[in-house]
């Protein structure tokens, strides 16, 4: 049977993770913990069912996202889409007690799905709030956001959201797009075709 170190294990060899920060945080936090009815499937590198017709997306998919976002000790970090919580116990692990985290779920059974799986590793810097009809949290600022959902075009109102230096890693259609904030509010952005995702839905 295949175990969470087997999984890191695997991403390690695929060159998805690389990062000494990024590979311990999926090291501590177990997969598994964030799975209902699938735990035998815990670290199959697949998407898995978390209820409410969502996913837990694919560790591969996951790991890669973070290489590019890049998180780091002390950031504050906007995770919308946080599903079970398994993107924003990674994050908080990774940020520790000196930055925050907050995650964002339109769906009010995994928000409180996302809650309960966050008090199994007592982080005292993360939360997981519901999702307004807009994007992001109006009037706060963030090093970095993540999403997890798929949107049609940018949102360029999250880069509004985003510190000078700060970045955004999103998916649209069927890329990934990592966008940094620089002076002036000048985007730099990279595209990385050819992924999957659920859709992203806020009225915009």
């Amino acid at each position: 049977m295949f175990t969470n170190k087997d999984l890191v294990d695997h991403l390690i060899d695929t060159n998805s993770l690389y990062s000494e920060q990024i590979i311990d945080a999926f090291t501590h936090i177990d997969r598994k913990d964030f799975i209902l009815n699938y735990s035998s499937e815990a670290y199959y590198d697949c998407p898995l069912p978390i209820g409410e017709n969502q996913t837990i997306s694919q560790p591969t998919t996951v790991a890669m996202m973070f290489e590019m976002l890049s998180p780091k000790k002390g950031e504050s970090i906007l995770d919308i889409g946080s599903g079970s919580g398994w993107t924003t116990a990674l994050l908080s692990y990774i940020v520790k007690d000196e930055g925050s985290v907050t995650g964002l779920e339109r769906i009010d059974e995994l928000v409180e799905l996302g809650r309960k799986n966050l008090q199994k590793y007592n982080f005292k810097n993360s939360k997981i709030l519901k999702a307004s009809d807009t994007l992001g949290i109006d009037n706060e600022s963030f090093d970095k956001i993540l999403v997890s959902a798929s949107a049609e075009h940018i949102p360029y109102e999250l880069t509004k959201q985003l510190k000078e230096g700060g970045k955004l890693v999103i998916p649209v259609r069927n890329s990934i797009y990592e966008i940094t904030k620089e002076k002036n509010d000048k985007l730099n952005t990279i595209e990385h075709y050819g992924f999957v995702f659920v859709p992203l839905i806020y009225k915009g």
